[in-house]
């Protein structure tokens, strides 16, 4: 039977670590990188300045209003910076920032997690 099987009375089981009263590190960081298209935009800045609708068109099935909630939410964070190139038509480009660059070697060690394991 395995540790997780085994009752308080056998002196087996795990003990129990008290409760967080605030998220964990880990919690903490899939606020910030997770939710749909996030990592996939800092994947798409990591080596230049993209215009918003190139952005668009490189995360294929995401829509414009996605990209555009998820770049709003990213630029509040830090990760991202919003470059107007033009006004007349309205023309934005954005980059990544150091604190999203940071973020890089976690996702890259997500790619090569999946590409191991095939998920």
């Amino acid at each position: 039977m395995s540790n997780a099987g085994q009752t308080k009375e056998s002196g087996a089981a795990k003990s129990s670590k008290s409760t967080c009263l605030e998220p964990c590190p880990i919690e903490r960081g899939m606020r910030i990188l997770g939710g749909k298209w996030k990592a996939s935009i800092l994947w798409h800045l990591k080596d230049e300045p993209v215009r918003f609708n190139d952005l668009c068109r490189q995360l294929g099935g995401a829509s414009k209003k996605m990209v555009d909630q998820r770049l709003k939410e990213m630029e509040e964070i830090g990760l991202v910076r919003r470059n107007v190139l033009s006004t007349r038509p309205i023309a934005v480009s954005y980059e990544i920032t150091e604190f999203g660059r940071s973020a890089l070697c976690v996702l890259e060690e997500l790619k090569e997690w999946t590409e191991k394991y095939g998920v």
